[in-house]
């Protein structure tokens, strides 16, 4: 699972999700892309388990990237805990993802099965994506 080695702040403040990506909102490195149509926030496992559908259903012939990185830490307090005595540890790691940015990119084989891999990447994601190609 992907965590960061080093964080600048160990608990930092959740965030808002309003706006749009301000970069990484294109195809840089593949062929096609899968583009997040609206903002929510990923943690890790579902990064990881739309990696594993891309790479399993190209059989490992392709090239991915990730473009996005759990990095945000997200604290809970135990249940049946009470009010007060500071905030909760750290649970998981999460990237916050805002409408615009792009999730994966893939290039290495044809187009019909880039195509379809990043489609069952997109069911495993809790949010709206679109396929996007290089221009």
């Amino acid at each position: 699972m992907l965590t960061p080695k080093k964080l600048k702040w160990r608990k930092p403040h959740t965030g808002h999700l309003r706006g749009n990506s301000k970069g990484g909102n294109e195809v840089s490195f593949g062929e096609i892309g899968l583009k997040a149509v609206s903002s929510d926030r990923l943690n890790s496992r579902q990064i990881e388990a739309a990696r594993i559908a891309i790479n399993r259903h190209v059989k490992r012939g392709a090239k991915v990237w990730i473009r996005i990185f759990p990095d945000h830490p997200v604290t809970r307090k135990p249940a049946e805990t009470r009010m007060g005595k500071g905030k909760g540890g750290i649970e998981f790691y999460e990237a916050i993802v805002k409408k615009g940015k792009m999730i994966f990119e893939i290039s290495g084989v044809s187009e019909e099965l880039m195509h379809s891999a990043l489609t069952r990447a997109a069911s495993k994601l809790p949010i709206k994506t679109k396929i996007v190609k290089r221009l």
